[in-house]
């Protein structure tokens, strides 16, 4: 089985660089754009260097304090397996963010480029970009997780134990990875909205703006970068949680239940692969609705092939049909998040409209409404969850095998991460095409051509306000499944069954309301830090306006110079929140022990699930209420109502971008490091 998942990874990375060889041979426009293209691909490089630079030194630091742990409790060789397994996770997933980073700040030139020609030929650039890193992601996770438990001896019982430091890896890297570039990408957004467009009134992306760069590079490092690390650590983190619940049904499946994760995530790449080559838009069709058919080509692949590999390797037919059910029931969870997302920050529907119309009255009333509607937001993806959980849980109990109902949820998350190739290849359309947006004006192309690129930068607002909302259903599902693991794990070390949490101990109750409160703690951190970094760019933006001859036009911006303020600052003030992240859960677990630590990991999943979605949503909410006012509703540009979405468009930027999406990782993370230290809080 273990060359099944080989061949098909290799396939997909072969298939992935033919994708890249394709879009690196498109026409790369005129010197202009290629000058700008230059000047966003060379603040990316620096800013990924300086920031993997900084990660690799914490990384190290981790790597030895694991194996100390592991050495204190006597366990020699899960020191070395799971510390070496610990330094693999974390080199996989900076190398997946960095390879959908590079071809990114790529494609952006060739798709503005290509906008020149037509809009279906440019959305054909980016989404084949976009589809480079999301198969790169899924495919580096499958060969590292495949690798190791080689390597490290395949026994079924014993190596998906010894391999779970991998998962702790790949979270920690994309912890740093999502938050450093979370705040570099929104200190430099707010930076350059609030001194362009609303002190000097000059339009998006104009190029007398210096810190504009600085934001097009901030796509790339945070919706890139970031979030191929996140849907990276995702798949790691999941396929090795199921694996581990699938050791106990060793018994019953044999070697097929542990393998079956990843056979399935491969066969979900080969489905993914196709629905990219099917995402093909007609001349005047809505590049929204070619996405969406790929979407679905996949998902109906992947249920297809989900089929397959559970008669194949979950046993009886009687049996592995309910486990398939439960994977379909993930798999209608992801459709359905997406739904959800569309419903709460697309401007068609009432939720953004209500914003819009708020901003009439002022920047206060646009952002209690956007309040409202974030806060609102969270109901219909939490009654989604917990009917997943409650549905799969059943499906498991009904296959009639031991330890089935924890099983089944871990199968629907393997089949909500079914198309996570194709959902990240949507997700980095998104930058693409707004990187492609800035390069055409800024090169003062053609008003034909910004409408080409506006239109595909439309659709990548909407597909990263998706991809967000399905990194929050898949959290909320890896979040269960790991901490069922962790479970599993500190009865393996006990010798005891450990299946209650009583939060009527007082040392259990603390640690439940500790684990609430680090989320909100966390999410505080990270916003701060985009404030005192949008200071930082702020402040230099204003030096250089005061220059007359740049707001004449007369004289060029210093890009480099709010690139680099920009770079300092979010590497700085990234490490104290996450040191914090993975500092405390250790420290709550060697003074309240493993039973307070479970009660930890469960609050402060739900608290984080919650908080995510609120900030996510109401972000994107936010943001498209500005954008549907700049189509020329309500006033358009420049009238009072737009002044108050653009506030309130600022006010939104960090929490989806920053604070959001870096507790996709946290609530993950916390499992990780729980799972991996637990000798220590015994």
């Amino acid at each position: 089985m273990l060359e099944i998942v080989f061949g098909i990874a290799i396939f997909s990375i072969l298939v992935a660089l033919f994708f890249a060889w394709y879009v690196l041979k498109q026409d790369k426009g005129t010197p202009k754009m290629q000058e700008i293209a230059d000047h966003i691909r060379e603040g990316a490089e620096a800013f990924i260097k300086r920031q993997y630079r900084t990660i690799a030194i914490l990384a190290v630091v981790t790597a030895l304090v694991i194996f100390g742990v592991y050495s204190y409790v006597g366990k020699w060789d899960y020191a070395i397996h799971t510390s070496s397994a610990f330094i693999l996770g974390a080199f996989c997933s900076a190398l997946a963010g960095i390879i959908g980073m590079s071809i990114s700040v790529r494609a952006n030139l060739r798709t503005a480029a290509a906008a020149k020609k037509s809009a279906a030929h440019a959305m054909r650039v980016a989404i084949l970009g976009g589809a480079v890193s999301g198969i790169f992601v899924v495919a580096l996770s499958l060969i590292g997780v495949a690798g190791i438990y080689y390597i490290f001896g395949a026994d079924p019982v014993k190596t998906p134990f010894m391999i779970v430091g991998y998962a702790f890896g790949a979270s920690f890297v994309a912890l740093f990875a999502q938050l450093g570039g979370g705040i570099y990408t929104k200190a430099a957004d707010v930076g350059a909205d609030l001194v362009g467009k609303l002190e000097a009134g000059i339009p998006e992306d104009d190029p007398r703006n210096p810190a504009v760069v600085a934001d097009l590079v901030g796509d790339n490092v945070g919706d890139c970068a970031g979030r191929g690390a996140d849907l990276f650590e995702s798949t790691a983190a999941e396929n090795i949680g199921a694996m581990i619940l699938g050791v106990a049904l060793f018994p019953v499946f044999g070697v097929g239940g542990i393998l079956f994760p990843l056979v399935a995530r491969s066969f979900g790449l080969i489905a993914s692969i196709i629905g990219i080559l099917v995402a093909k838009a007609r001349e005047n069709e809505d590049p929204m609705k070619a996405l969406n058919r790929g979407y679905y080509v996949a998902s109906i692949l992947a249920a297809i092939l989900f089929y397959f590999a559970s008669m194949s390797l979950l046993g009886k037919p009687e049996q592995a049909i309910w486990f398939f059910y439960a994977g379909m029931v993930g798999l209608v969870m992801s459709l359905l998040f997406v739904y959800i997302t569309q419903y709460y920050t697309e401007y068609r529907y009432r939720p953004v409209r209500s914003i819009a119309e708020a901003s009439k009255t002022g920047t206060a009333t646009n952002i209690i409404t956007g309040f409202s509607v974030a806060l609102e937001n969270t109901a219909l993806p939490i009654i989604v969850i917990s009917f997943s959980l409650i549905l799969s849980y059943t499906f498991g109990v009904m296959s009639g095998v031991p330890n089935g109902g924890l099983y089944g949820t871990a199968i629907a998350t393997m089949g909500m991460l079914a198309t996570a190739a194709y959902i990240l290849a949507m997700d980095t359309f998104g930058p693409i095409t707004d990187n492609a947006g800035g390069i055409v004006e800024m090169s003062n192309a053609p008003k034909d051509i910004r409408k080409n690129t506006d239109r595909l930068d439309a659709v990548g607002n909407t597909t990263k306000a998706l991809t967000k909302g399905y990194a929050i259903g898949s959290a909320a599902l890896a979040a269960f499944l790991l901490f069922s693991a962790y479970m599993g794990e500190v009865a393996s070390i006990t010798g005891k069954a450990f299946a209650v949490v009583d939060l009527a101990k007082v040392p259990v109750f603390v640690g439940a309301m500790l684990g609430a409160m680090l989320v909100f703690l966390f999410s505080s951190l990270a916003i701060r830090a985009v404030g005192k970094t949008a200071g930082y760019i702020i402040e230099e933006v204003r030096r250089q306006f005061r220059d007359k001859g740049i707001m004449k036009g007369t004289k060029k911006p210093d890009y480099a110079k709010c690139v680099d303020i920009t770079t300092k600052g979010a590497l700085k003030n990234m490490v104290l929140p996450g040191i914090l992240a993975i500092a405390f859960p250790v420290i709550v677990g060697i003074v309240l022990k493993a039973e307070a630590v479970a009660a930890f990991l469960m609050v402060g999943t739900i608290s984080g699930v919650l908080l995510a979605t609120v900030m996510n949503n109401g972000g994107g909410a936010w943001d498209n209420a500005k954008k549907y006012i700049e189509t020329g509703a309500l006033g358009g540009k420049g009238s009072e109502a737009h002044k108050a979405a653009v506030v309130g468009d600022t006010f939104g930027d960090p929490l989806k971008d920053t604070a959001g999406p870096s507790l996709h990782v946290l609530i993950k993370l916390l499992a990780t490091i729980t799972l991996v230290l637990a000798p220590l809080f015994i």
